[in-house]
């Protein structure tokens, strides 16, 4: 049974849209994980709720 995507920006479906792939400050630019677009302090913590693995491994 194949999973079905959930979109990471609206509550639906994936569409394979590619809007997520894009820069929030730029719309042309595709992202690149630059982190320009993250406001962190020197004590910042990033919470993980879970870790998901490749089943095609």
């Amino acid at each position: 049974m194949k999973f079905k995507k959930e979109c990471v920006l609206y509550e639906r479906e994936c569409i394979f849209c590619g809007e997520c792939d894009y820069c929030d400050l730029d719309p042309d630019k595709i992202c690149d994980n630059c982190g320009q677009c993250i406001n962190f302090s020197d004590d910042a913590i990033i919470k993980i709720d879970g870790i998901k693995y490749d089943d095609n491994d």
